[in-house]
């Protein structure tokens, strides 16, 4: 029987052509699998959420906003039940590690089973180091380190009660690999290379679980946390256009397949690996 669990590669007993449409690219089927999708409320956690329901997942999204954004309104119109998946929301602070654990038990309770994570909360601050308040460098690190490991903490505890196997995908970044000029946010770069560290880590420990770990290291996205740089400082769009190969910035949906990748059986002999697609920036 092909292995669709992500525990091992697919035994495809039949040529191509004798396999039927619906089962093509079986690799990147999701069906009947649940995830969880931390910052899914907007941006680029919510982009590639709406993709794992396309391959027929169900998709719970945590995020701080009391409520989602439109966008999230707008995608769960867009979850065509033809897919067989499903999005939903909770409202959770990722500093909060009782109730981020008890709302993740309680996902996983309710469906007996949890195959993964994609875990994209963060936020930044732009701010000259000798400027930074030992609050501001807490914060930061509670939301962007603390709160990721927690998080993966409490996922892979419960697919571990439920016996499940799959995968998970840290969004890390570029920013964890180098300093992007122009960018002065010290502590969010810091805190991006230890979200790759903690995902070679947390690949190791629970390989033999059958739980795979991955960083995803996006180059620069126009989201609205990049937007609101561009309205303190217009100069870096240009700047940053100049530092890739393609010539210019990316949008949330070219991570879509990305994180379909990493958490289908696709990429099921990848784990503690960092996956950078940036347009070429680090390849200077």
């Amino acid at each position: 029987m092909p292995m669709l669990d992500g525990s091992g590669p697919i035994d495809q007993k039949l040529p191509n052509s004798q396999i039927p449409q619906t089962q093509r690219f079986r690799e990147f089927q999701l069906d009947d699998r649940v995830f969880v999708v931390t910052g899914g409320g907007r941006g680029l956690g919510l982009t590639m959420a709406e993709a794992l329901i396309e391959a027929g997942a169900t998709v719970h999204c945590l995020d701080w906003l009391e409520e989602p954004d439109d966008e999230f309104g707008a995608a769960q119109k867009r979850a065509n039940p033809d897919f067989g998946g499903s999005l939903h929301y909770n409202r959770i602070d990722v500093r909060d590690s009782d109730n981020l654990d008890s709302v993740i038990g309680g996902i996983a309770a309710k469906y007996q089973r949890l195959d993964g994570l994609i875990a994209a909360a963060g936020i930044q601050q732009v701010t000259a180091a000798t400027e930074y308040k030992v609050e501001d460098v807490t914060k930061m690190m509670e939301i962007n380190y603390t709160g990721v490991f927690m998080t993966a903490a409490a996922v892979a505890r419960r697919m571990m009660e439920h016996g499940c196997k799959g995968s998970m995908v840290l969004v890390a970044s570029i920013s964890g690999f180098v300093a992007n000029k122009g960018l002065i946010s010290p502590v969010y770069n810091s805190s991006k290379a230890a979200v790759i560290q903690c995902a070679r880590n947390l690949a190791m420990e629970w390989g033999p679980k059958g739980i795979r770990v991955n960083a995803l290291c996006p180059g620069h996205i126009v989201t609205p946390m990049v937007l609101k740089n561009f309205e303190k400082d217009p100069s870096l769009q240009k700047k940053w256009e100049k530092e890739n190969f393609l010539g210019r910035l990316s949008q949330p949906e070219e991570f879509r397949g990305a994180g379909l990748f990493l958490l289908s059986d696709a990429s099921s002999f990848m784990t503690g690996s960092s996956l950078v697609i940036d347009g070429g920036h680090t390849a200077w």
